[in-house]
């Protein structure tokens, strides 16, 4: 795995679409308007949902964009490992805490992409208050961040796989407020 960080990247522009996908993440409406909270598990919880929202869209379209998607998905955990130590977590520590992110990503990524594909809006609400409101339920504010998560998959489904790659992304606007 970790010589795996060391391999020439196909796909250089892949720092940019994460940029996008990070700046995305932090817009502050999130957590003044939408009441996420600002704490590095709500801007953690923020950036997963985004990222799942891309490598959802580029899903099945093609070795190319595979290869790609998976390199934007390393360049994310590298992050998160490289977070983690500035934050002080010991050497020892930090590929634990690596672990329980993945699983928390794999974990929201199926539950996502369930809802997601349901009919109805409850089951998108209740996944995103389980996750971003996990210390205090927030049904309106998990509404209106629904509201928004399905928007923006309707949004990136009409992007061409090569505009995500450049890192030109199209995000909906955020709600007023919840």
């Amino acid at each position: 795995m970790v010589f795996g960080l060391f391999r020439r990247r196909r796909h250089p522009e892949v720092h940019a679409t994460y940029t996008a996908i990070v700046a995305q993440a932090r817009q502050s409406g999130f957590y003044s308007r939408l009441q996420v909270p600002d704490t590095i598990d709500g801007r953690f919880e923020m950036l997963m949902l985004h990222m799942i929202l891309v490598l959802n869209r580029l899903r099945g379209e093609g070795e190319t964009v595979s290869a790609f998607s998976q390199e934007l998905f390393d360049l994310f955990f590298a992050d998160m490992d490289g977070s983690l130590r500035e934050m002080g977590v010991g050497d020892l520590s930090v590929p634990k805490k690596v672990k329980k992110m993945a699983e928390a990503f794999y974990g929201r990524a199926g539950a996502l992409a369930e809802a997601l594909a349901s009919d109805t809006r409850q089951q998108l609400v209740e996944v995103v208050d389980r996750n971003l409101f996990a210390e205090a339920a927030n049904p309106v504010a998990a509404s209106a961040i629904a509201a928004y998560l399905r928007e923006a998959t309707g949004l990136l489904a009409g992007q061409e796989p090569g505009e995500i790659m450049a890192g030109r992304l199209r995000w909906p606007d955020l709600p007023a407020a919840a």
